[in-house]
């Protein structure tokens, strides 16, 4: 089973990367079953969608959409590094999920969600909506990093026992999702 952990902020000086890297390396220590890929928007350089044909069709023209779609389809489970912009997911976030329709279809997600006071919660709420129209079914299991530049410093992001725990136990739930909705893959 692969398990692909995504950030999703491309804002330049973002802590996103410092979370993410947390949370692939707390996943390897604890794979459940899982192969841990992870992947960064920012790098993946989605321009705002530009595909010709609805994503239904999966007749890509863009390599850049072609990258993504295989690193999707080749995915069996996700982890979303979101952060909480104007109370929603970022662009960016939107916009990768928009590109593809058929890869997503059936996978599990799960999500690390960071920001003020909120810890990103409010963020999760609109991404679980456009995940459940492309159907990934979001677990209720999850990380909350509420005020995250208290908890970043020079780089580096260090959890607290609370964020270890619930990542502890999201990635064993996304595990048991990811083996129950392979039949419907299949």
């Amino acid at each position: 089973m692969k398990l692909s952990i995504i950030t999703t902020s491309t804002r330049p000086g973002r802590v996103g990367g410092a979370v993410a890297e947390w949370a692939v390396s707390h996943a390897r220590k604890h794979p459940n079953g899982f192969d841990i890929q992870a992947v960064d928007l920012a790098e993946l350089d989605l321009p705002l969608m530009d595909e010709p044909r609805h994503p239904r069709f999966q007749d890509y023209k863009h390599e850049h959409t072609k990258r993504w779609s295989a690193i999707v389809d080749g995915s069996d489970a996700f982890v979303f590094v979101l952060p909480e912009y104007n109370f929603v997911a970022p662009p960016g976030f939107f916009n990768a999920v928009d590109y593809l329709y058929a890869e997503w279809n059936y996978k599990p997600a799960a999500f690390v969600s960071y920001g003020g006071i909120s810890g990103g919660m409010r963020a999760v709420e609109t991404a679980k909506s456009i995940l459940t129209t492309v159907k990934v079914v979001p677990i209720p299991e999850g990380v909350v990093v509420p005020m995250v530049s208290r908890s970043v410093e020079d780089g580096v992001f260090t959890p607290s026992q609370i964020n270890e725990s619930a990542a502890d136990t999201m990635v064993s739930e996304l595990a048991r999702w990811t083996k129950a909705l392979r039949q419907l893959r299949d």
